[in-house]
């Protein structure tokens, strides 16, 4: 029996996972305690997809724990031992807002409780590989610093610049700058995560997500841009764009792209490996050009109000180089755009009302 073990497996890195390996023969466990209700409210509950996994999926195992609690975990651990071929870790608290009202629980999740995987991991399944779902907000503000050229509908960076042609890659500094609390609590467990494959040369993979999208995304205003997006656009409500005129820009990348990295990676691991991932030059949009795709896909028109201060530890601007991880791994290829992506968000947002009512 091979087993893998999907933290935040109710939600939609997490589902997207348990899906992929559950349909190659994996028998897959999935940690999930619905904490995305607490942060964001009943209706980003993650709920209805973890039902929907142990409805759909021959042995899906739900476990309702809390990764904080070592003990609890600890348990399903010995369970499988050595029989866990991998642990993807995607669960978080995902908000650099929602952070700043309890740093202790942000930090207990993202910090501690990636050390409490690591640690069990090591100590039960030290052969077995270990993805983590890290974050481009690990740069705290740096990217803000570029060079950037203001166009009608988005932010660029200079096209003298080194980052203008494939975006950001890997090398750029994570020191001396602001991250937000949840930059900063990532930033723990994403070195963490790199220790563990460089001190106990453990096969760790570290990936450094811009917006990471697809349906099944429980959207919030905090997180879950795109999701949420064409959620206001969907039922009329108003959409709040905060600074930098709506011009900012993200790289988006669908659930099933980033998953498909994971797959690459178990199959040929590496030790204590980062890698920037998204939607790089093949799918990005600022926040402007998705307001009009959203328009130009559901014929409505869309209601926003616009605050001029910004998000602290907010990106101007992020295209995410993924060439790194294009070498290490030739075979993986994007298959999602940023239209192809909100096509796909809005025809699942359809399905579920029709399903509901």
């Amino acid at each position: 029996m091979s087993v893998i073990i999907v933290t935040g497996s109710a939600g939609l890195i997490g589902s997207s996972a348990v899906r992929l390996f559950a349909a190659q023969g994996y028998t897959v466990a999935g940690v999930d305690n619905d904490m995305r209700a607490y942060f964001f409210g009943e209706s980003a509950s993650t709920r209805p997809m973890a039902e929907e996994l142990e409805r759909e999926i021959p042995g899906y195992r739900h476990v309702s724990a809390d990764i904080r609690d070592y003990e609890s975990l600890s348990g399903l651990f010995r369970e499988y031992g050595s029989d866990i071929r991998a642990v993807v870790h995607t669960a978080a608290q995902p908000s650099h807002d929602w952070a700043a009202r309890e740093p202790h629980t942000d930090f207990g999740i993202n910090a501690m409780g990636t050390l409490n995987l690591l640690e069990l991991t090591r100590l039960h399944a030290s052969d077995a590989v270990f993805i983590f779902t890290s974050t481009n907000k690990v740069y705290g503000d740096r990217p803000n610093d570029l060079p950037l050229v203001e166009e009608e509908t988005r932010w660029e960076v200079d096209p003298a610049h080194p980052y203008a042609a494939e975006g950001i890659d890997e090398s750029m500094s994570i020191d001396q700058c602001k991250h937000s609390v949840f930059g900063a609590s990532k930033v723990a467990a994403d070195v963490m995560v790199q220790e563990y494959g460089r001190y106990f040369d453990m096969n760790t993979a570290v990936f450094r997500g811009g917006c990471l999208t697809g349906p099944g995304h429980a959207g919030a205003e905090l997180h879950g841009f795109l999701a949420y997006l064409m959620k206001c656009a969907v039922t009329g409500n108003t959409y709040n764009i905060f600074g930098y005129k709506g011009k900012q820009v993200r790289d988006n990348i669908h659930a099933s792209d980033l998953v498909a990295c994971f797959d690459e990676v178990v199959k040929a691991p590496r030790a204590g490996e980062v890698y920037n991932i998204g939607g790089s030059r093949f799918s990005n949009c600022s926040l402007l050009e998705a307001v009009a795709l959203c328009e130009e896909i559901t014929g409505n028109k869309m209601a926003t109000t616009y605050t001029e201060t910004n998000r602290i530890g907010d990106h101007i601007w992020w295209i995410s180089d993924t060439r790194k991880f294009k070498t290490h791994y030739p075979e993986w290829r994007q298959q999602y755009d940023v239209k192809a992506i909100l096509v796909e968000i809005y025809d699942d947002i359809l399905r579920r009302a029709r399903q509901a009512s």
